[in-house]
């Protein structure tokens, strides 16, 4: 049998999954380029080359991002000092945090916390991300009330125990990117026998675009199993675990998602839930392009403590 280009490819995507996984369960420990490519199973210097040729970051930028990105999603949900944030994420102390956190965000841990009251949405827009400067506190309340009115209009919100779920998968990294991610999964689905009426497509976000430049959002485009699967290639296998999570069931046309997560993120602070250290995901219960409106039926669900 001959092996493709499209094989290698497909072998090198698989192998840099493994490391995306490896990394996010390992933020606070050493994440050095020969102790990486060892996961990978790559030499450091081949390593070095896929990974930036995959995610367009070298791996020690990759890192940093993630370390610093979480950090900022624990100041904004988690009312923890910014020493415990620093030792959770691999900080040698608080001194060396601040100044890689106002290396990328231009402003330090304590002002971040300070200019986000809101602490949940996507309204604060990071003035050294996207040049905006924050909304002021009446325009601040009166989006939030417009937010929580169109929640109540167009979601039903339920606290519910979600169940164990295992899926097959495709990396994307941009929501650009999701769209052919989900053709690869199904092209590979499909002659399984793993799609039917009753499938249900899940996408799993493990960056927030509050704190992530768009491109650099890497969402996992799955499929739910209801059997064993064997693998092959860019798919991969991973689980979302069971637990209690805040559904949000919408029907909603695609331009709407944002203010979706938005508003349910919202409401979640309101009725004074906590964010979980697991990854929000959707579950698509229909073909948009079937809806006579173009509509989704989509269920948002943000796993809370």
């Amino acid at each position: 049998m001959t092996v493709t280009e499209q094989d290698i490819q497909a072998d090198y995507k698989n192998r840099i999954n493994r490391v995306f996984e490896f990394i996010d369960v390992n933020l606070e420990s050493d994440l050095s380029l020969n102790t990486v490519s060892e996961i990978a199973f790559f030499s450091p210097f081949h390593f070095h080359r896929v990974f930036k040729f995959i995610t367009g970051e070298t791996l020690n930028e990759y890192v940093t991002r993630r370390r610093i990105e979480k950090s900022a999603l624990d100041l904004l949900h988690k009312n923890v000092k910014t020493t415990e944030i620093a030792h959770k994420y691999g900080f040698s102390d608080n001194s060396s945090f601040s100044r890689a956190f106002k290396k990328y965000y231009a402003i330090s841990p304590t002002e971040f916390r300070k200019q986000n009251p809101n602490r949940h949405s996507k309204i604060s827009q990071l003035q050294s991300k996207n040049g905006q400067d924050y909304p002021d506190y009446d325009k601040y309340i009166c989006i939030i009330d417009n937010l929580k009115n169109w929640i109540k209009m167009n979601a039903k919100i339920e606290v519910k125990e979600m169940p164990k779920m295992d899926l097959a998968y495709v990396s994307s990294i941009g929501p650009h990117n999701l769209e052919n991610s989900y053709g690869t999964l199904m092209q590979w689905a499909t002659p399984k026998g793993l799609m039917n009426d009753q499938t249900k497509m899940i996408t799993v976000y493990h960056d927030s675009f509050k704190v992530t430049e768009a491109n650099n959002v890497r969402m996992s485009a799955s499929v739910l199993l209801d059997k064993p699967v064997e693998t092959e290639g860019e798919i991969g296998l991973t689980t979302i675990k069971a637990g209690k999570c805040i559904v949000g069931s919408f029907e909603i046309g695609l331009n709407e998602f944002e203010k979706s997560w938005t508003g349910l993120f919202v409401w979640m602070n309101e009725n004074g839930y906590k964010k979980a250290d697991r990854e929000p995901f959707e579950i698509y219960h229909n073909n948009y392009n079937e809806h006579p409106e173009r509509k989704a039926i989509v269920d948002f669900c943000i796993p809370i403590e």
